[in-house]
């Protein structure tokens, strides 16, 4: 079973860029309201999508640099990154029929 992983700028790389599936970043914080509806959806993501797609967050507090970097202006701030590049972003919680239509394109 896959489980989300957490991430650091000194991570990232490794964890995102240099991941060999597609990446779904959730930019979130223990205080925010819609950041914990998503966390069940995107750990169901991570479940049913096994070993095909990796779930990473990113602690948005503790982690204030690689906010600037990709610009998160509000949480939950979703980025999905494959072959290391950003290639899809959204923001504020979706069901997970729309996040996995997301990224079924990318498998």
């Amino acid at each position: 079973m896959s489980t989300p992983v957490n991430v650091t700028q000194a991570t990232f790389k490794a964890e995102v860029v240099e991941s060999d599936t597609p990446v779904i970043v959730d930019f979130w914080a223990q205080w925010c309201g819609p950041c914990k509806k998503l966390s069940p959806i995107l750990d169901e993501v991570a479940e049913e999508l096994d070993g095909a797609v990796k779930v990473a967050k990113v602690d948005v507090d503790a982690e204030r640099g690689l906010s600037a970097m990709f610009q998160v202006m509000s949480i939950p701030t979703v980025l999905i990154f494959h072959k290391g590049k950003m290639v899809d972003q959204f923001a504020g919680v979706q069901p997970k029929e729309q996040i996995l239509a997301r990224v079924e394109n990318l498998l």
